[in-house]
């Protein structure tokens, strides 16, 4: 849909809802005045990676401070970002649930609901948008709220840019965009590379990165776009979590079984992606979008796994993975003069992938415990309608159908391990609707309402509570949700207020872990409840900002947990601290300088549904500053030097939790005082 879950859509008209995910260049006035008509809570982060003074490792270093939204780096690459969203995706102990990603327009979240976020390479992006609460869940399964990131167009012109960084702990980045052609054929490619010794013992890891896009405008009616993204990360050591005291004791060590076991994860992913824009006539435009792509992956995990039970210690993973959508809008006027936009559109996304896993034998792979093809797959239907109602209102309503199905064909047969094969299908009516009310030029109010779903993806439905696999019983989530909000603008502030309340049945929550299998079950009653503040200002050469987020996500329901315990009603839900904030401030002195510091601050948070431990709250200061000279005319080079320092007072602090750990080794150490420095040149 080319609006509130447009996937990839082009720059929307002054008609088009403003809530609308499609792809734009820069963040500028119209796109903000539509994020600010929108009937959602929905935000926009500009990206411009020569002014930026952060490495652009990770998406979680541009997503600080976004109210609502917790992107954290687990100091672990072989584990992916944690990325949440009002909770939702609270409960991934790898990669990403929950949360639907796109990377212009192609899905990093596959049908079942996994997903991963280092896909996305920030040297060549222009933004990234989040849209939360009911209208994200307009995007199908797993959209408890929405990332995209969008790659910039090229440069009329052409250009080039280059840059190299050093840091703390054998942090080493080198990267390279270039931009090339003109406005009928242009195109972008940004390299990156990136090695880190890593702050933790048996952290290191390498990874290689490449972006592109190529624009072609075949005519005034017509544009072509074509997307090319390799990933390839050949080491990730693995340092697994730790037990509290483990913590307390050394938060820098790596336990015994990481060198047992040789603990490490390799990695390579390749996609590419084709774009058709093309206006039918002033009223009707379409778009149609094709991608494909592979993923191999080989993971040696903290146990053995040579019970005949088990599933094997070492994972060896080989996905295929495509999908096509078509997308009509018609953007019109009704007789009051007031404008009119109806979408609808047809989406089918599928994976195929060879799954098997071995015993691991010291940090090698022994004999067979698994192997499966497995494969999943949604066929979505989509519609929706937004129009004016009068000069100060404004409606959104859209409703999307979707059918999820897994299949599982067992190659792994023994007398003791069955047949398993099967497959499940899952289906589900998304509606949504919002009203927003422009009190006056400077303020407006909304309010929207919606139903989402999530299913369990094919690792958390891979094993049933009798000890055998895949638990073809396990339901999917479903929630209702509402949201009020307002949105405030002056001169030289910007306001953003949000209440959202959500309630879910069949929550996927753990009932078991046996020998390295985790099982899962379905509970009812699940609340996620909050407030998200965002104050932002500009009085010249200050910039402050400040964003909070209360959220009271908790169990309204009692049920039996993994070990047989009994999880009380009003248990929280862990992953979620009830209180974040982010305080910062940007100091321009002049127009070579900029020195700026960030406060963020966490609540206290739990790690597992008993609430029986839980890593305590903490703030942390970081600082950065950076140094421009040349100029940004056409032909001239210009130069940056940056620095950054993060955790300045070298906190000790669990960054993140690896949730209902089976073992009890829910922490995972945030790295201490860190420093970072780099130079990067832009040739114009």
């Amino acid at each position: 849909m080319a609006t509130a879950h447009a996937q990839g859509a082009p720059e929307p008209s002054s008609t088009e809802p403003p809530v609308s995910l499609g792809t734009v260049d820069v963040v500028d006035s119209a796109q903000a005045q539509k994020r600010f008509d929108s009937a959602a809570s929905h935000s926009s982060v500009a990206i411009d990676s020569f002014t930026a003074t952060t490495p652009l490792v990770h998406v979680s270093e541009v997503l600080a401070g976004q109210a609502g939204v917790v992107a954290s780096d687990r100091g672990n690459y072989a584990q992916d970002l944690q990325v949440s969203v009002r909770g939702f995706g609270s409960r991934s102990t790898f990669g990403v649930r929950g949360v639907r990603i796109l990377v212009d327009g192609i899905p990093a979240s596959m049908p079942d609901g996994q997903g991963q976020a280092a896909t996305a390479q920030l040297l060549t992006a222009s933004q990234i948008d989040v849209l939360r609460g009911p209208l994200a869940q307009l995007y199908g399964n797993s959209a408890g709220g929405v990332l995209q990131v969008t790659t910039r167009n090229p440069r009329p012109g052409g250009g080039a840019q280059a840059g190299i960084g050093l840091g703390s702990f054998g942090q080493r980045l080198a990267e390279a965009s270039f931009d090339f052609g003109d406005q009928n054929l242009g195109g972008v490619l940004g390299v990156s590379h990136f090695e880190t010794d890593g702050w933790r013992d048996h952290s290191a890891a390498r990874r290689t990165h490449l972006n592109g896009k190529l624009v072609a405008q075949i005519d005034a009616r017509t544009r072509v776009t074509g997307l090319v993204n390799l990933y390839d990360q050949p080491l990730a050591l693995d340092p697994v979590g730790m037990t509290k005291a483990q913590f307390q004791a050394n938060p820098r060590q790596a336990i015994a079984a990481t060198t047992a076991f040789g603990t490490r994860k390799s990695v390579g992913q390749n996609q590419l992606g084709l774009v058709l824009d093309h206006q039918l006539s002033d009223t009707d435009s379409v778009q149609l979008r094709a991608y494909g792509g592979t993923r191999q992956l080989t993971q040696y995990l903290s146990f053995s796994g040579e019970a005949a039970n088990s599933s094997g210690g070492v994972v060896d993973l080989d996905r295929d993975y495509y999908g096509a959508a078509a997308t009509w809008t018609r953007s019109l006027r009704l007789a009051s003069g007031l404008p009119l936009t109806l979408t609808a559109g047809l989406e089918a996304h599928r994976l195929s992938e060879h799954r098997q896993g071995f015993v691991n034998a010291a940090g090698t792979s022994g004999d067979l415990r698994r192997n499966e093809q497995d494969s999943a797959g949604n066929m979505d239907a989509y519609a929706q309608v937004d129009t004016w109602l009068s000069p100060r209102w404004r409606a959104i309503a859209g409703l999307r159908t979707s059918q999820v199905r897994v299949n599982v064909d067992d190659r792994y047969i023994t007398p003791t391990n069955p047949d398993d094969s099967g497959s499940r299908t899952w289906r589900h009516t998304s509606p949504s609707v919002g009203l927003v009310w422009t009190a006056t030029d400077q303020l407006n109010l909304y309010a929207n309402i919606g139903r989402g779903f999530e299913t369990p993806t094919l690792a958390e439905m891979a094993y049933g509570i009798d000890n055998r696999g895949p638990n073809y019983g396990l339901a999917a989530a479903r929630s209702r949700q509402w949201e009020l909000g307002a949105k405030w603008r002056a001169a030289a502030h910007e306001l953003d207020v949000a209440w959202f309340d959500t309630r879910s049945k069949d929550e996927i929550v753990p009932v078991a872990t046996v020998n390295g299998r985790s099982v899962f079950q379905n509970v009812d009653n699940v609340r996620r409840r909050g407030l998200e503040l965002t104050w932002r200002a500009n009085h010249g050469t200050w910039s402050p900002r400040v964003s909070y987020t209360y959220l009271d996500a908790y169990f309204g329901s009692a049920f039996t947990g993994a070990g047989n315990a009994t999880i009380a009603a009003g248990n929280r839900l862990p992953g979620t601290a009830r209180h974040a904030a982010q305080l910062a401030l940007d100091y321009a002195p002049q127009a070579h300088w900029q020195v700026g510091a960030a406060v963020n601050v966490s609540g206290a948070v739990f790690a597992n549904d008993r609430n029986s431990e839980s890593a305590a709250g903490f703030a942390v200061v970081s600082l950065h500053a950076a140094y421009r000279v040349g100029s940004s005319d056409a032909g001239a080079t210009r130069w940056q030097f940056w620095a950054r320092m993060d955790n300045v007072f070298n906190r000790k602090y669990a960054g993140t939790l690896i949730v209902n750990d089976g073992n009890g080794r829910f922490f995972e150490p945030a790295a201490g005082r860190r420093l970072m420095v780099g130079v990067r040149t832009q040739f114009l």
